[in-house]
């Protein structure tokens, strides 16, 4: 039986303090979230990080199959959520206007923003095949998961 998201969510971000706990390298951090990410969540064809840099995202550690390498700030979910500072749960993608597709066979995505000292450090960026994977309850525990990330960047 499949384990309920609120328990799982609670118990991928136990696992992330404790990855992350003490260590202050921002790429290994990054890099152990996101094979943790992927190794957790079902029904997922990426799962990693777009870090800021010179005005746009540029790739960092990340899970799945090459990806774009960078983003402008405001172009598809990821360029989006980074320049409104909010998190983006998109159903279908194709049906999000300006969507950038790295992997034709991505569906549905969740972006959510992360911060050091209230400036932009860059985006967890999750995708899946299936349309409407992510639900409130997906960001709600990604957003948990963010949140010890950015207690470990102080």
């Amino acid at each position: 039986m499949p384990i309920a998201k609120p328990q799982l969510y609670a118990e991928i971000t136990q696992q992330a303090g404790a990855l992350i706990e003490g260590e202050q390298d921002l790429i290994a951090n990054l890099a152990n979230l996101s094979a943790l990410l992927w190794m957790r969540l079902p029904e997922i064809n990426w799962a990693g990080f777009y870090l800021y840099k010179d005005e746009q995202l540029v790739l960092g550690p990340f899970q799945g199959k090459p990806a774009c390498v960078r983003i402008p700030m405001g172009r598809g979910v990821c360029g989006t959520a980074a320049k409104l500072g909010e998190a983006q749960l998109v159903e279908d993608v194709h049906q999000f206007e300006g969507h950038i597709a790295c992997d034709s066979a991505s569906n549905s995505e969740v972006v959510i923003p992360f911060y050091r000292g209230g400036e932009l450090l860059g985006v967890l960026d999750i995708d899946s095949p299936v349309t409407g994977r992510f639900d409130q309850q997906d960001l709600q525990g990604l957003q948990q998961l963010v949140d010890t990330l950015q207690e470990n960047l102080i």
